[in-house]
């Protein structure tokens, strides 16, 4: 039995929302964020983040196939997911989330990617045999034609995606926010900020995952990193990340300066269950150091091997603490009674069908589905990089 302090209701004693739960935000968000670091090239013409774009595409498509997979495991009857589909119920934020789903992977992430390798598709079509050409020549969907005008069509149909994608890519994200901060009886959850923070801190945490994973690419293919490439993505990076913190800190100020009849026991599961998890990983390790780091790299002109070392670990540990964040929203969010009399423990299990084993698993399996998909659609665009 969890560790129970005061009077918790019986309801209360153990979470309903766990580690499962805790990672299904944390996933969609790598999505949101990756998605829009592609969009800076495509659709606002920032050139200098050119290598990345395809990275990033894959990188948002791998993340989203495992998005739902959390959700499943975490559902008793996960085929009963289905009648979401089959009887939908508008009213329902959680079942709309089939739908919202659907249409990013289906309208918005495969059109945009398959338009954006047509190209090579048909010329692997064309010269691969057997079962990997038999992929390709599906992947085709039957379209050979590749001329300059074909290709121009491509380009202004991949635009218009692009630019649907963005709000979408702000919807499959930032509904996940509303969410939790449509619980009225949750204080901790329960303000029109979440939204907005779950959002920022999603594309601050996709732009820091493609930056960490464009770096450990072209060191694994021994390739020069294009360090203005680098320095942009790391650029945006910190500016994200300067709004995401900025929105938690007004979030914190109102809450301390509203101090309505839930504050006392909030600030105690601050100072008490979440002080290592928010206090010292959130806001320290995962927010403060790392903005550090970037800030340092914007004022100073250091040379290009310290900045990459700078721009990995300020990417990592900004990885964690988003993870963080999620962490202690979800969880900490029901560690309390909502009577405010009572506090309750969670402890993770390991191989239990919500514990730290089948979470690794779910964190794997994105990273083994892109290097699939970089094998069969390499992202690399060879260009003039500078490597010191």
């Amino acid at each position: 039995m969890p560790g129970v302090e005061g009077f918790m209701y019986p309801n209360e004693v153990e979470l309903q929302w766990s580690l499962l739960i805790v990672l299904y935000p944390y996933i969609t968000g790598l999505v949101a964020g990756a998605f829009i670091l592609a969009s800076l090239e495509r659709v606002f013409k920032v050139e200098a983040v050119r290598p990345t774009y395809r990275l990033a595409l894959l990188t948002a498509l791998a993340f989203l196939l495992v998005a739902p997979l959390p959700l499943q495991l975490h559902l008793g009857h996960p085929e009963r997911s289905l009648e979401m589909y089959l009887t939908p119920h508008r009213s329902s934020a959680m079942a709309m989330f089939g739908f919202v789903y659907l249409w990013y992977l289906m309208a918005v992430l495969l059109i945009e990617v398959w338009l954006e390798y047509r190209a090579d598709i048909v010329a692997a079509a064309q010269s691969r045999t057997g079962p990997v050409g038999w992929i390709y020549k599906a992947l085709t969907l039957g379209s050979y034609n590749v001329s300059p005008a074909s290709r121009r069509i491509d380009d202004k149909v991949g635009y218009v995606v692009t630019v649907i994608g963005i709000p979408s890519a702000f919807l499959l994200h930032g509904y996940v926010g509303f969410i939790f901060g449509s619980v009225k009886a949750n204080p901790w959850w329960s303000t029109p900020l979440m939204p907005i923070v779950f959002l920022f801190s999603a594309m601050t945490s996709g732009i820091a995952a493609v930056l960490a994973l464009y770096m450990v690419s072209m060191k694994l293919r021994k390739r020069p990193i294009d360090m203005h490439c680098l320095d942009t993505v790391a650029k945006y990076l910190f500016y994200m990340f300067v709004i995401d913190f900025s929105l938690e800190m007004l979030d914190l100020v109102h809450r301390t300066y509203e101090a309505d009849e839930s504050f006392q026991s909030l600030d105690f599961m601050v100072h008490t269950r979440l002080w290592i998890s928010q206090v010292l990983i959130q806001i320290l390790l995962g927010t403060l150091i790392p903005i550090s780091m970037l800030a340092a790299t914007q004022l100073w002109k250091f040379r290009e091997s310290l900045r990459r070392a700078l721009y990995l670990g300020a990417s990592l540990l900004t990885l964690i603490g988003i993870f963080a964040m999620r962490w202690n929203v979800v969880v900490g969010g029901q560690l309390f009674s909502k009577s405010f009399l009572g506090y309750t423990t969670y402890k993770v299990q390991f191989a239990a069908r919500e514990g730290l084993l089948p979470a690794v698993a779910l964190m794997i399996l994105p990273f083994v589905l892109f290097f699939a998909l970089v094998k069969l659609l390499p992202p690399w665009t060879e260009t003039k990089a500078t490597q010191a």
